[in-house]
């Protein structure tokens, strides 16, 4: 009897497919309320770095001057009891925020909004920057690591410099174990099998000498043990020129 397909055991949910329960906090600015938009600078202090099992980089506890405290990715360079300015007329350093539209042209930022509020979505892995393009009345062009180009609400929150820990992939896991632990961690498949090494009663193109078989094409209302390969494709194999 086979096993049913990787995709349907996550969707049932599991703890083998739940992402860890040891998390520090959730990186996100501070609401953004009116008075917090329109104040021209606030101030902070980096309290502490805190390594957290289900992120990919540092994060620094920064306390406000009104008592609130929040939890962001530590740019690179950043130390223990650093003070850090947020708002319009904050200076443009390592580890400071301010909405993009205050930002110039060619700064590095992460943790970038993409709505004012929203906490922060892009660029937040370990190591990457995103570049301020062009600043227009109704948005601001970021370029993130991929070299996409996205559009950002003007009002939109932004740390300057780099995530931290930009070394990582440096270091090997050396073990398998260390390795799934860290994927199990951040809820990531990892030691997956490929479908082709499988058991015909496991996999739709496991068996003879381990190739599909048959096309790879399969429907957009197929059943779920069977929808793998090339999902509802208008067309397959090497385009020619």
């Amino acid at each position: 009897m086979g096993k049913r397909l990787i995709h349907q055991r996550r969707g049932k949910g599991s703890n083998r497919f739940r992402a860890s329960a040891h998390g520090v906090a959730d990186v996100a600015y501070t609401p953004y309320y009116s008075s917090i938009r329109h104040e021209e600078k606030m101030m902070g202090q980096v309290i502490d770095l805190v390594d957290d099992p289900t992120k990919m980089a540092v994060l620094a506890h920064i306390r406000l001057e009104n008592n609130h405290s929040m939890y962001n990715y530590a740019a690179e360079g950043l130390f223990v009891g650093q003070r850090v300015e947020f708002g319009k007329d904050a200076a443009v350093e390592i580890g400071n925020v301010l909405p993009v539209k205050h930002i110039p042209e060619g700064a590095p930022v992460f943790n970038v909004e993409i709505r004012p509020g929203d906490g922060g979505k892009l660029v937040r892995s370990s190591g990457v920057f995103g570049l301020v393009v062009t600043k227009e009345a109704t948005h601001v062009l970021i370029k993130l690591p991929s070299t996409k180009t996205i559009r950002v609400h003007p009002d939109a929150r932004a740390t300057i410099g780099s995530v931290s820990c930009g070394t990582r992939v440096d270091k090997p896991y050396i073990k398998a174990g260390k390795k799934y632990h860290a994927m199990h961690a951040l809820k990531k498949r990892h030691s997956i099998v490929r479908g082709v090494a499988m058991n015909p009663n496991a996999h739709p193109f496991g068996g003879s000498q381990h190739h599909p078989g048959k096309s790879k094409s399969t429907a957009r209302s197929a059943p779920a043990g069977r929808k793998v390969g090339a999902i509802a494709s208008k067309r397959t194999g090497r385009r020619k020129n």
